[in-house]
């Protein structure tokens, strides 16, 4: 009858699961959510698309005036960009929720200015 006393037991309890859409938590410390480049630091050395693992991010031209494509479809999130930009100008959010249906929502354009 042990399996009787842990129904009971249980069926007095609050879950233990959140009611996702309407319930949300806070991502923990050091979350690496989507990518994100700051124009104003950025100098278009091109690091970050050569050491991208999984070839998310193109960068077209050098310097001032290139333009840095990120591809989150293909995005592993692992934040490799952020670690090796020399002037620290790209920034993990904790942006998330990045599903969609349309491949074109996925793709991020900045040009360096």
């Amino acid at each position: 009858m042990p399996i009787i006393k842990e129904a009971i037991k249980h069926l007095f309890s609050h879950p233990v699961t959140l009611k996702y859409p309407y319930e949300r938590t806070a991502p923990p410390a050091g979350f690496r959510g989507r990518p994100v480049w700051n124009t104003q630091r950025c100098f278009g050395c091109g690091l970050c698309s050569r050491i991208c693992p999984s070839g998310a991010i193109e960068m077209t031209g050098k310097g001032k005036g290139a333009e840095i494509t990120h591809y989150v479809d293909r995005c592993m999130f692992c934040g490799q960009c952020a670690e090796s930009c020399p002037r620290n100008a790209i920034e993990m959010t904790e942006e998330f929720e990045l599903a969609g249906f349309n491949r074109k929502n996925m793709i991020h354009r900045y040009k360096i200015s």
